[in-house]
């Protein structure tokens, strides 16, 4: 009799062993299909998701993730794991909206345009515009910025999403001494001035900017109102006074 028993639990145990075995091989995921990224490889995005002695096989990440999202990684908002089959998955990536970056101690501190720092690093960021003007008396990650000018702060995440609402990319916004903001796109800088009509300004930017590019120069919208429009542009044409500096050094 115990002889019988012992050799029912040793077949369980050879077919437990066995189910073991097909579910880390036939389960193992070989094919990773990743979209929504920008700031992270897909590379990086898969070992962020597949972590763990587990994390290769469908079927547990089927369960690990089901109806739940990954919300713990610096700029990401949250990730969707979706089983397709027993060695497919698919990613999706939600990344958080970037206003802009501040230089402090060294280090680019990237804020959301809620004015919530995500990261503090070395990382560069491209299409994030650097903001200049502003003094913080600290930083920490993860909590809304605090400087001693909550107003021109709040100018700079509104235009951060006036931006992002007419797909425009600005290189930089600075504000000077007298509170007036200037946007740079390239070589061309545009003049905000004060807060007036900010929203109608960037919205006359859309059509303006892409008509612009290669040119160096400054845009003028201190003067602008809805009714005037008033819009000035004065380029700067470096070629051609270099050009007629070297013909009057010949004559």
């Amino acid at each position: 009799m115990r002889k019988r028993i012992r050799i029912v639990l040793f077949i369980l145990l050879i077919a437990l062993l066995g189910a073991a075995v097909f579910v880390l091989v036939y389960f193992r995921v070989s094919k990773v299909y990743v979209s929504g990224n920008t700031q992270y490889t897909d590379e990086e995005i898969s070992d962020m998701v597949m972590r763990g002695p587990l994390g290769h096989n469908s079927l547990y990440l089927s369960f690990l993730y089901r109806n739940k999202s990954i919300d713990d990684i610096n700029l990401v908002d949250k990730m969707d794991v979706e089983t397709i089959d027993h060695e497919t998955i698919r990613i999706k990536v939600y990344e958080k909206a970037i206003a802009g970056y501040v230089e402090y101690v060294g280090q680019r501190v990237y804020f959301t345009r809620d004015g919530t720092v995500v990261e503090a690093s070395k990382r560069v960021i491209k299409g994030v515009p650097e903001v200049r003007g502003l003094s913080f008396d600290q930083i920490i990650l993860h909590e809304k910025l605090h400087t001693d000018n909550e107003e021109i702060f709040e100018r700079i995440l509104d235009v951060a999403q006036l931006l992002g609402k007419y797909d425009l990319t600005a290189d930089k916004i600075f504000f000077d001494s007298s509170e007036n903001m200037t946007l740079f796109f390239g070589g061309v800088r545009v003049l905000l001035g004060k807060a007036d009509y900010t929203d109608e300004k960037i919205a006359n930017l859309q059509f303006i900017i892409p008509n612009l590019e290669g040119k160096t120069g400054t845009i003028d919208m201190t003067g602008y109102t809805p009714s005037t429009k008033y819009t000035t542009f004065r380029e700067k044409r470096v070629a051609a006074e270099t050009e007629g500096a070297s013909g009057e050094g010949g004559g």
